[in-house]
């Protein structure tokens, strides 16, 4: 399951990030493997979309969201 799935309001754990010109700097980011993410909402048409990790709000592209592997936390 991609970041790009996660409905409003889960909270996720990031498992590995897939290789894309942009990986080295989602993961300057924070967004590495083990980090909780939560995703806020999406914008009207569905693209980006705001998560929330560490102590911040990021707002990502369905594209790069769909290169970052989570599962669910129970």
């Amino acid at each position: 399951m991609t970041l790009q799935d996660i409905s409003p309001g889960t909270t996720v754990r990031i498992d590995s990030v897939g290789d894309s010109q942009l990986k080295n700097r989602l993961m300057t980011m924070g967004l590495i493997p083990g980090t909780r993410v939560e995703v806020l909402r999406s914008a009207p048409l569905g693209d980006p979309i705001a998560v929330r990790l560490r102590s911040y709000n990021l707002a990502l592209r369905r594209d790069d969201a769909s290169q970052i592997n989570v599962s669910t936390i129970n």
